[in-house]
């Protein structure tokens, strides 16, 4: 059962939540890019 959990540090989930993090970055970077470019076109 151990090797079966959801969660465990063994397992890669550091590394995960460190690309879930980027990937939240990233989505906010692009969504504020493209506010100010569209504030640019008016």
């Amino acid at each position: 059962m151990k090797d079966t959990s959801l969660f465990s540090w063994d397992n890669g989930s550091f590394m995960m939540i460190v690309v879930f993090g980027l990937v939240v970055v990233g989505i906010v970077a692009a969504v504020l890019i493209m506010m100010y470019s569209d504030t640019k076109k008016k």
